[in-house]
């Protein structure tokens, strides 16, 4: 085995066994927090961080339908000022 050829196998070694880890740790509910000193820790997560980031992507992607309908809709300003606001009080 020439010097290449061992370089691109180490390089294939540890991306799969990162993909492996990397999945381990979704798996498991396990999320990486990097603190202020750029060391890492772990940190699995409860039902209610699950439950507060699922109600917060559901959120957001009503936002996301309402922005959508609004540049894509012909409607008149004051109807898009309407949701415009309707937006905000959320």
């Amino acid at each position: 085995m020439d010097p290449f050829q061992m370089v691109v196998a180490i390089i294939a070694i540890i991306t799969i066994g990162r993909v492996i880890q990397t999945k381990h740790k979704a798996k498991h509910g396990i999320v990486e927090d990097e603190n202020v000193m750029g060391t890492k820790t772990h940190r699995l997560l409860n039902n209610a961080d699950t439950q507060q980031m699922q109600d917060e992507i559901r959120a957001l992607k009503e936002r996301i339908q309402v922005l959508e309908r609004i540049a894509t809709d012909n409607n008149s300003a004051s109807d898009i000022n309407r949701q415009i606001e309707e937006l905000r009080s959320r």
